[in-house]
């Protein structure tokens, strides 16, 4: 039964796409509190991460979503709030994450092997409510096993956050909460940067280049929340080119 309520529901969705933004949605379009992502430019094109919702960020790897989730977590935990990030594939590098300036003290790192360890530690961290950002990154999972996620579970989800201080942000090579995300936020490399190195000890060709970052593309795709301030929404453009520098550990 649940299955085929769940197929229904994305039916109607894709049927009234464009039409009308939520249709299974009500009573969550008003102003709500953002914090700032960290890079200005993303802050000037959605207006920051809402509170008490869904953010989807989305995007093939090396898009710049672990970027951008840098940014967020060391703007936060520089705030000495206190941060959860749920690791679905067991990726998460806490030195270069130290490295962009994140405070581990003030972060929760629970790292699980599969898709199903993951979805029942956030399900656990989003009831037991406390912390002001919950991260669920399924980045390293084929979408072909998210899609398979009822899309009642996005609904529990989101019904735990709403009305709450917390932000929960979920990233993925393609967007699966439906209406139940509040910001979906598309990501993509634009132009990567190389810089000469000449004779490195490590490269003897005098036209070695190493990586040295990169230009990323964000695009709004939809948000259904008015922020309080910082100037949203940038009208004249729903997307923005980010700047990533990559800086080596060690």
């Amino acid at each position: 039964m649940a299955r085929n309520t769940s197929a229904l529901r994305s039916q109607v969705e894709s049927a009234l796409a464009g039409r009308i933004l939520a249709p299974f949605t009500s009573g969550n379009s008003g102003t709500v509190e953002t914090v700032s992502v960290g890079i200005p430019e993303a802050d000037g094109l959605i207006g920051g991460l809402p509170r008490g919702g869904i953010t989807e960020i989305y995007g093939p790897s090396s898009s710049g979503r672990t970027s951008l989730l840098m940014s967020v977590l060391a703007s936060r935990t520089a705030q000495e709030e206190a941060c959860a990030f749920i690791d679905g594939h067991d990726v998460f590098d806490p030195y270069s994450a130290q490295g962009t300036g994140v405070r581990l003290e003030q972060l929760l790192w629970v790292r699980c092997r599969n898709i199903d360890q993951a979805l029942r530690a956030t399900d656990l961290i989003l009831h037991g409510g406390g912390f002001a950002l919950v991260v669920l990154d399924l980045g390293n999972i084929l979408p072909e096993v998210i899609r398979h996620v009822p899309l009642t579970v996005w609904f529990r989800f989101r019904r735990a956050v709403e009305h709450t201080p917390t932000i929960f942000l979920v990233l993925e090579q393609e967007p699966h909460a439906k209406t139940c995300a509040s910001l979906v936020l598309r990501m993509e490399t634009e132009q990567p940067h190389w810089a000469k190195v000449g004779c490195h000890r490590f490269l003897r060709s005098p036209h070695a280049c190493l990586f040295a970052g990169s230009l990323l593309r964000a695009e709004m795709v939809r948000s259904r929340v008015q922020p309080e301030s910082m100037g949203w929404p940038n009208r004249a453009s729903p997307a923005v080119i980010l700047e990533s520098k990559y800086h080596p550990i060690g």
